[in-house]
């Protein structure tokens, strides 16, 4: 699987990335080509020892609430879901595996993923109604702008009429976006057979109170860290920044999410 580059799809993710007045707001869009490279052949011939590329495999049923996937399917139980309906081949099954693979390298692995994992979107106006939804309800106003945009992106990007669009529906213990303080997640492929290609559109809401600065921030902190060693290594200083350092630990309060 190969990123492609989308000038317009890198406008929209910039937007996706929002603070609200008590959450935080993460999406992208990504386009990949599912022509496979190195890596990927090998992880291919992998996945056909377990059932030829033909070979179909039964989906879990496709998500119709207002939960994220993952509290649905944990809130569901066992015994109460219903029977796992549609199918796709394994060839399907791997691309859209590859794409998640891709899409959260390094951070998580996901090529032990199984077919019930996924489902397939009983019709593109429910997905687009679901994601409009869940983004209104998140930032109001400032979507309204945004949607017809965003949209025309992706129509340009894949031509959605033409499209079969799958969902990856972990259970909590798989869930990249299962974390502490997180409200709600969507992961939807769009997946165009003939241009051989998948838009890739994931976000997620996290609690103000439990979201983790972003990586510019952490690097900022150690460099200040830095710092302060060289200053006290240059003072002859016995650790003071240290023990600052584990108040602060020792002053932070543990939130729980209910």
């Amino acid at each position: 699987m190969k990123l492609l580059e989308n000038s317009s799809f890198e406008a929209i993710n910039s937007q996706l990335t929002v603070e609200t007045g008590d959450a935080h707001i993460i999406g992208r869009i990504e386009s990949y080509s599912c022509k496979m490279a190195g890596d990927d052949k090998h992880m291919f011939k992998q996945f056909c020892q377990e059932g030829q590329p033909h070979v179909l495999e039964a989906l879990s049923p496709p998500q119709t609430s207002g939960l994220s996937p993952s509290r649905l399917s944990k809130s569901q139980g066992g015994e109460d879901e219903g029977p796992l309906s549609d199918k796709c081949s394994r060839k399907t099954l791997f691309y859209l595996i590859a794409t998640l693979n891709e899409s959260f390298r390094p951070d998580y692995d996901f090529s032990t993923a199984r077919s019930h994992e996924f489902s397939r979107e009983p019709s593109l106006s429910w997905v687009v109604n679901a994601v409009n939804c869940s983004l209104f309800s998140a930032v109001r106003e400032d979507f309204k702008a945004l949607k017809p945009q965003l949209w025309n992106a992706v129509d340009e990007e894949i031509c959605l009429a033409e499209c079969d669009i799958y969902s990856y529906n972990p259970d909590l213990d798989s869930d990249p976006f299962g974390e502490d303080g997180s409200l709600w997640s969507f992961n939807y492929f769009f997946y165009n057979k003939r241009l051989k290609r998948i838009v890739f559109f994931s976000c997620r809401s996290i609690s103000g109170s439990t979201y983790t600065p972003s990586e510019a921030g952490n690097e900022l902190d150690m460099e200040l860290g830095e710092e302060e060693l060289e200053e006290e290594s240059r003072s002859g200083g016995s650790g003071g920044g240290a023990e600052e350092t584990n108040t602060m630990e020792e002053d932070r309060v543990p939130v729980i999410c209910i």
